[in-house]
């Protein structure tokens, strides 16, 4: 909780923030919209896409997020759309969103290899409860106040993908937002702002026999002011049903996940992540579902397992 709390004064006083400030996923290999306006639409049909990440559990005020997504390609499938909101929760800070995305697909041949270029956009509604803040010396001026901002967001992504092979670039918020300014008498000085984030993402599905298939994939994640950060993944598929894997994000976890392709439409994900920064002295760990339903343009379609 000690490191909660002085994560919050530091993104509340005094300094600006420079660190990873958009929400994060386990499975964001399943649900890549997350990450990349430029993936609405890939998978070719009405897509929903549910996730909730419980991080750090045994720590008061720890991060809690969860999200839905809609995402679709219309019927040429040049054109892919998607919707997605969110709630992200830490301490005494609160983010909810809404983004919608726009993705145009140029499809190269009939097997499924295309190149989209995305674009995103929406609002973020952030507030701290500053006063809520038990100080040791009271009369900070710095917590008699709350903040409560609402911060633009627009975006942009390409994704290139085949059957077996995926790669992609994305800047999901372009817009520099602050979160707090304190008046000073002679000039104003910036506590807290939002700054850019860079993701760059690949993956690749092996065949290794005919029950089972291997698919490595990585995402770097790079913000100014915070080491880059990245996601190493390996995921074993049986029968083209059950998916089990395993990742590592460099300087913070590794992780276990799992998941079951239990219909042609609908998907089981669970991810535990084990953390091996210090915080492993204060946690028993992060648990993350996620549950998707595909539905076909047509009654009785059947719609072919994918895997990213």
């Amino acid at each position: 909780m000690k490191k909660i709390i002085i994560l919050i004064l530091v993104l509340c006083k005094g300094q600006l923030l420079l660190a990873q400030q958009e929400a994060m996923y386990t499975q964001y290999m399943f649900n890549m919209l997350a990450v990349n306006p430029a993936y609405a639409g890939s998978r070719g049909v009405l897509s929903a896409t549910a996730m909730y990440r419980n991080q750090w559990v045994g720590v008061e005020g720890a991060p809690r997020t969860g999200s839905v997504s809609f995402d679709m390609a219309t019927r040429n499938k040049k054109v892919g759309l998607g919707i997605q909101a969110f709630n992200d929760r830490i301490g005494i800070v609160k983010t909810t969103g809404f983004y919608a995305s726009y993705a145009y697909r140029i499809n190269f041949n009939e097997q499924g290899s295309s190149l989209a270029i995305g674009l995103q956009g929406g609002l973020s509604n952030y507030k701290a409860d500053l006063t809520k803040v038990d100080l040791i010396d009271g009369g900070d001026p710095a917590f008699m106040q709350n903040i409560n901002a609402i911060m633009p967001s627009f975006g942009a992504g390409v994704f290139y993908n085949t059957p077996k092979f995926y790669a992609g670039f994305s800047v999901p918020n372009l817009v520099k937002s602050y979160l707090r300014k304190d008046q000073y008498l002679y000039s104003t000085e910036v506590t807290a702002q939002k700054y850019l984030h860079l993701f760059l993402m690949a993956g690749y599905v092996f065949d290794l026999n005919e029950s089972l298939k291997l698919k490595p994939s990585f995402l770097v994640k790079a913000v100014r002011g915070a080491p880059i950060e990245a996601d190493v993944n390996v995921n074993f598929w049986i029968k083209e049903i059950v998916g089990i894997g395993a990742s590592y994000r460099t300087g913070d976890a590794i992780a276990g996940l799992l998941e079951l392709q239990l219909s042609n439409q609908f998907r089981l994900g669970y991810a535990y992540d084990h953390s091996i920064s210090n915080l492993v002295k204060y946690n028993q760990g992060t648990h993350e579902i996620m549950l998707r339903f595909e539905f076909g343009w047509d009654k009785g379609q059947v719609i072919s397992p994918r895997f990213f």
